[in-house]
């Protein structure tokens, strides 16, 4: 049996033949690093851009939304654990082509284009990639939600089709270890796309996890050494899936919201 090592993510699967990697969107078939996910979406709407959340970016606009299943972090709090935590047997889903999905993106006048989220969009890289190129043929927007938790030659090849992109930075190095991701990663992640397109930074503030006004003075300022007009988002987290943690206090929201502000000019809260 002919053993294959993905190279999608940090997380480098070894996947024997007929094996799926943790994602649950990768298969090893006759020694290929197969994307079992291609095409088979789970969900699909119209939503605000400002959803995303993308506040810098065509603000007022509607979006086609698209998600599949499947995801390489395991955060215990996941809001879309019905479709990120789950596979291809475990979730209904139904097919839709790179081209049906741009015929139907091109079917709602009202909407700039397609993005791809509520699951991890980047491990089904080579479907997004084949929808961008035919959506930017047409003139439409592409948007990536992501956690940014990919290898720099993935990135690569998509960036070219990207318009924006709203990447988690969801805390410390120790918070990445308990989530299965890696910091360095989704650090490398942002700095490269912001370099190349529209990037927004979302973190869920957990209380106990990444609360404390030390790390997120940190990030702030790290992310003001690339681009002190980023946008970020620090968003309340609410108990979910495996978390019963209560939900974080809006008064801590506030005061990470001016730590935040001595370093960027565009702080945003979410869910308050």
């Amino acid at each position: 049996m002919s053993e294959i090592i993905c190279h999608i993510c940090p997380r480098h699967c070894h996947m024997q033949e007929g094996q799926t990697g943790f994602c649950r969107a990768r298969r090893n078939t006759d020694g290929k690093n197969i994307c079992v996910s291609y095409g088979k979406l789970t969900s699909l709407a119209l939503d605000p851009i400002e959803k995303k959340p993308l506040y810098g970016f065509y603000p007022g606009s509607l979006i086609l939304s698209a998600g599949s299943f499947g995801c390489n972090l395991a955060c215990p709090f996941c809001q879309n654990h019905e479709i990120s935590m789950h596979g291809a047997e475990d979730t209904r889903t139904y097919d839709l082509s790179p081209e049906e999905l741009c015929t139907l993106a091109l079917s709602h006048p009202e909407s700039i284009g397609v993005a791809f989220t509520y699951n991890e969009p980047l491990i089904s890289y080579e479907y997004v990639l084949n929808a961008a190129r035919l959506l930017k043929a047409h003139g439409l927007k592409v948007v990536l939600v992501t956690n940014g938790n990919a290898e720099l030659p993935v990135l690569e090849e998509l960036i070219p089709y990207i318009d924006a992109m709203n990447i988690d930075l969801k805390g410390p190095p120790a918070f990445y270890r308990e989530l299965g991701g890696d910091y360095e990663t989704v650090k490398q992640c942002i700095q490269y796309c912001a370099a190349r397109t529209h990037v927004e930074v979302t973190s869920l503030i957990v209380p106990g996890k990444n609360d404390s006004e030390e790390w997120i003075a940190q990030e702030a300022a790290w992310l003001s050494s690339l681009d002190r007009n980023m946008i970020l988002h620090i968003t309340r987290y609410f108990p979910r899936y495996h978390y019963t943690i209560p939900a974080t206090e809006k008064q801590v929201l506030y005061r990470l919201k001016e730590t935040a502000e001595q370093y960027l000019h565009n702080v945003y809260l979410g869910n308050v």
